[in-house]
């Protein structure tokens, strides 16, 4: 089938987006968890996988579909002030509600990713703030746009062909904190022993639940996926400061 006559097909109808949507989805958590808590030489795929993420729209979408699912300015220019405002006030509500249930403990989501920062290589020489940008400087790229483009974008807007575009907006945030149990839910220590952490994965999860209705609030409210990436932007860099300078 010819190329165009494939694109022209994908943005005509979402129904043809919505399995598509829902195997890459799937992909994406397999490919999660292996980054996570497989083996150590396959941290790789993670980075991998928000990649493939970015590129979903320009696979199969034209330049009219791409639009349709976000990448548009935005209405008004305040909207990236709210970005920014909610994506620090986000990460900090993750952060005092971590420390006030579950202290330092490997309970704390925010540890759990501290960790599985030190685990990725030996960091003991290095300092602070060396170590600071070169975790912070991937966690401002790839994930903000990775799973911004595809959660908030590509699967929100198939998912729309079958639902109505509110109820969409819920699926796509169940979808994106489920997946956000491989950071901490299910958490592999320095000895690559899986544990499992029942009730802090629950407050996880609807932390990340609640924060991908704002990311998608902003991306519906503001017509574009550019606000939403920058919320998620600035979460991650305050996370990491959390992380780095606060426990």
């Amino acid at each position: 089938m010819n190329s165009n006559l494939l694109t022209k097909r994908w943005v005509g109808s979402n129904n043809h987006l919505l399995p598509i949507s829902v195997i890459a989805g799937l992909l994406f958590a397999g490919i999660r968890a292996i980054g996570t808590i497989g083996p150590a030489p396959f941290r790789f795929v993670l980075p991998l996988g928000f990649i493939i993420m970015m590129l979903m729209p320009f696979i199969f979408l034209n330049k009219q579909g791409r639009s349709r699912i976000g990448f548009a300015k935005s209405k008004d220019l305040k909207y990236y002030g709210y970005a920014m405002l909610a994506g620090a006030m986000l990460s900090l509500l993750c952060y005092g509600t971590g420390l006030l249930l579950f202290g330092v403990s490997a309970n704390n989501w925010f540890v759990s990713i501290k960790n599985s920062y030190f685990n990725t290589f030996d960091t003991t020489s290095m300092p602070l703030m060396s170590l600071f940008i070169i975790f912070t400087m991937p966690a401002l790229i790839f994930s903000p746009l990775g799973e911004e483009i595809f959660f908030r974008g590509f699967l929100q807007e198939a998912l729309s062909s079958r639902f109505s575009y509110n109820r969409a907006m819920q699926i796509d945030a169940l979808f994106f904190a489920l997946i956000h149990l491989f950071h901490h839910g299910f958490v592999k220590d320095a000895a690559g022993v899986i544990h499992f952490y029942p009730l802090s994965g629950f407050c996880w999860v609807l932390l990340m639940f609640a924060t991908a209705l704002t990311f998608a609030w902003l991306k519906k409210k503001s017509g574009s996926l550019y606000p939403a990436i920058i919320a998620h932007l600035v979460f991650n860099l305050v996370m990491n400061m959390a992380i780095f300078y606060g426990m």
